[in-house]
């Protein structure tokens, strides 16, 4: 990670925070220490996710450490720009260094194929399949923290496309057809919050594995109720006309 760099690239999130009206409910929710995974909604945006980076480190000085998809490397320097970001590729031998450093570990379990999914099923997660950051929570201890922003679904209006889904599946690449403002790509000034739920901690793990893989489907099926409360509550807090005013509001 640059930190150098990352700290000049901040002020460009800043913006973006403005361009939204981006809020936080519950960002006391984030430890200002030690280790913890944020697990994070996806939209095709993408960068909802970096406005909440960018504000935890502005309150908490904590830099950001994510885990990006092996497709950023197919764009020549795009890999690398996200590593000086501080994200390294999914992989559990990086996750695990990361939280053993007592890292804050920024996750999108839905991956790409969430990110893809049309406006018809906007304000939905994909993670039935997706068990790995449950999993690393209990082998580390680590405990997992939900973080929704729904309305990133609308930055963009994203159209089902049977030959986009096929090419995803096939050559496993982002294709779609969508529209931001207007007829453009430009992101619509969508007023965006985000929900951050309370440090949920895994069970302990087992050295059994048929018990071990019982207590990861329970702690997955826990995990993915939860994050369909995080979400209505930021859908919730988003159609107020004034956000709470708790301590904990950002």
């Amino acid at each position: 990670m640059d930190e150098e760099f990352a700290l000049k690239v901040l002020p460009v999130f800043k913006g973006l925070r403005a361009y939204h009206r981006h809020k936080i409910i519950g960002i006391n929710n984030i430890p200002k220490t030690g280790p913890a995974i944020i697990a994070c909604n996806h939209s095709l945006a993408t960068y909802d996710i970096m406005l909440l980076m960018a504000a935890v480190f502005q309150d908490f000085q904590r830099f950001p450490r994510a885990l990006i998809d092996k497709l950023f490397y197919k764009l020549p320097g795009l890999g690398r720009l996200m590593e000086r970001l501080g994200c390294v590729v999914g992989d559990p031998a990086n996750a695990n260094t990361l939280l053993n450093n007592g890292e804050l570990l920024y996750v999108a379990p839905g991956g790409m194929q969430e990110s893809l999914r049309s406006s018809n099923e906007k304000y939905q997660i994909k993670w039935k399949e997706r068990k790995g950051f449950t999993r690393l929570s209990i082998e580390t201890g680590a405990p997992i923290i939900l973080a929704a922003c729904p309305k990133a679904d609308d930055i963009f209006t994203i159209y089902e496309n049977k030959f986009t889904s096929w090419f995803y599946q096939k050559m496993k690449l982002p294709v779609f057809l969508a529209k931001g403002l207007g007829f453009s790509l430009l992101p619509k000034p969508i007023i965006l919050t985000h929900s951050v739920s309370k440090p949920i901690y895994p069970p302990k793990p087992t050295s059994e594995p048929q018990e071990m893989e019982n207590i990861i489907n329970q702690f997955h099926e826990k995990i993915i109720k939860e994050m369909d409360k995080t979400i209505s509550a930021a859908l919730r807090y988003g159609e107020c006309a004034s956000l709470p005013t708790a301590k904990q509001d950002y």
